[in-house]
């Protein structure tokens, strides 16, 4: 089967979990901290989609040799830039994200190269697999013998307690549980699938700043409602350093608006002397519990999130 215009079919997603769900029908794999991607194989070509649809094949010279690896097959995966002591670097893949620009790509994958793990199989030689179980899918993807310079499958495990605790020794992003008996469901959000992160992190959508001893004092976050309005979430003042807040104010000067985009009025204490934005940014945040009003107890920024948009942001998520 040739190339039809756009992605494939979109990722299946993972719901959050506070622990991780045992017994034999599980099995687990680590939570790589990249930017997910579907890659269709066709005529000796590999094309890219990320998670929001976008395709992303000229970001990443470095993945073309796979397009000889197979015959007409569909994979997902993850990129992920790994540092040298082999753990993934979001900050470091950020500067990959958004370069189409082939001059300047090539340059990129010669200096700071991404590794593609591929954790699935969703067709392979005219076969659809999206409908067999998990369990057979995996087989048949580690049956190919995938392996190259920048290309990986990386193992899965049947013990979830000890895949938890190797991630949390090498500083992984978390793991993901994975029923045996799945179908792949594309586009859908499914508890089959039960990812567990080491820290307790989630991704906020910015709607405002407050001023402090430095430009940015705290961050005023929430996440979408009905109607495009945000539901406050918290205050995140922690974790922001001197290039984090450039970053930041990089992104949210340019989107300065006059009304406030959250649902409610926020506590005097966050209001007063807000900075309202377009929320359209959004962010990665480690925080302790959530009080029963869903607020965020001792939040720290982590990150921006180029690779997603307001939309894919829930509760949940």
């Amino acid at each position: 089967m040739g190339f039809v215009p756009g992605a494939p079919l979109k990722p299946m997603l993972a719901v959050t979990g506070e622990r991780l769900p045992s017994g034999p029908g599980w099995v687990y794999e680590f939570k790589w901290d990249g930017v997910r991607a579907i890659t269709q194989i066709a005529q000796g070509r590999a094309l890219m989609w990320a998670r929001s649809g976008a395709e992303i094949t000229a970001a990443y010279p470095e993945l073309a040799a796979l397009g000889g690896a197979l015959d007409d097959a569909v994979l997902d995966g993850e990129v992920v830039l790994l540092d040298e002591a082999g753990r993934p670097s979001f900050t470091a893949l950020a500067e990959r994200m958004h370069v189409r620009e082939h001059g300047r790509a090539a340059r990129l994958a010669a200096s700071i190269p991404v590794t593609y793990m591929i954790f699935d199989l969703l067709r392979l030689r005219g076969a659809d697999l999206t409908g067999w179980s998990y369990g057979d899918r995996r087989a048949a993807l580690e049956a190919l013998g995938l392996a190259g310079p920048r290309w990986a499958v990386p193992p899965s495990f049947a013990d979830g307690v000890a895949t938890y605790a190797a991630a949390q020794e090498n500083r992984l992003e978390g793991v993901v549980a994975k029923r045996l008996d799945s179908i792949y469901r594309p586009g859908q959000r499914s508890a089959d699938w039960i990812k567990v992160k080491a820290d307790v992190t989630a991704e906020f959508v910015v709607g405002g700043w407050r001023p402090g001893v430095r430009k940015i004092g705290g961050l005023l976050v929430g996440v979408p409602q009905p109607g495009g309005r945000l539901a406050f979430r918290g205050r995140v003042g922690g974790g922001i350093g001197a290039a984090a807040e450039r970053a930041l104010l990089a992104e949210l000067e340019p989107r300065r608006d006059a009304p406030s985009p959250f649902a409610d009025d926020l506590p005097r204490e966050d209001a007063r002397g807000a900075i309202w934005v377009r929320p359209e940014i959004v962010v990665e945040v480690k925080y302790g519990q959530r009080t029963p009003d869903g607020r965020l107890r001792f939040p720290r920024f982590l990150r921006l999130r180029p690779d997603l948009r307001p939309e894919d942001v829930t509760d949940a998520a």
